[in-house]
């Protein structure tokens, strides 16, 4: 019985996350607020270079005035040895872990793991997510993903339309992670 309850409800969240992404997985919350955000055009699937390229056109000052426009948190920092001003953010880190959901079969598994990456994906594409990775053991944190939206609430509400955490195989914690604007990783 317990078993025939699981799989039930693993495949109504399979279902549901499938929808979502045919749809699209930008929750209702960030709807609400998608004319603070950047418009989603073909623009968005332009690659991350060309954007880059226009950010680097415009002065910290009109990318801190645009963000705080668009509801973010920002604040300047000066470096003391060079005198220079950084422009800061503020971003949501989610850390997924170890859900209470154990026990799925290969196939459910994978097809889970399809519609993750699936998610991720997307996420990254309309600019919401800035980057995304898992951990290379197999411990109880599944992995992090860096949020570039305005509030804590679109960040949740973004988390949980992923389907891993709407299945219950993940869980999530969220945290507000400040790093300078513009730098990569290396």
């Amino acid at each position: 019985m317990r078993k025939k309850l699981i799989i039930l409800l693993i495949s109504t969240a399979l279902f549901t996350c499938k929808e979502r992404l045919k749809e699209t997985i930008v929750p209702h919350e960030v709807n609400k607020t998608a004319n603070t955000l950047k418009k989603v055009s073909d623009s968005t699937t332009k690659p991350l270079k060309d954007n880059v390229l226009k950010e680097a056109t415009k002065t910290r000052q009109q990318i801190k005035q645009e963000l705080n426009l668009k509801g973010f948190k920002t604040y300047d920092y000066i470096d003391k040895k060079t005198n220079d001003t950084i422009l800061i953010q503020q971003y949501f880190m989610a850390i997924l872990k170890r859900g209470s959901i154990r026990g799925l079969n290969e196939e459910e598994e994978e097809e889970l793991q399809k519609f993750h990456v699936a998610h991720l994906k997307k996420i990254y594409r309309l600019g919401y997510a800035d980057i995304a990775g898992a951990f290379g053991d197999d411990g109880y944190y599944g992995g992090v993903t860096i949020y570039n939206v305005p509030t804590l609430k679109m960040a949740d509400s973004l988390v949980k339309s992923n389907p891993m955490v709407a299945s219950g195989r993940l869980e999530i914690e969220i945290h507000p992670w400040w790093a300078p604007k513009g730098f990569h990783l290396r």
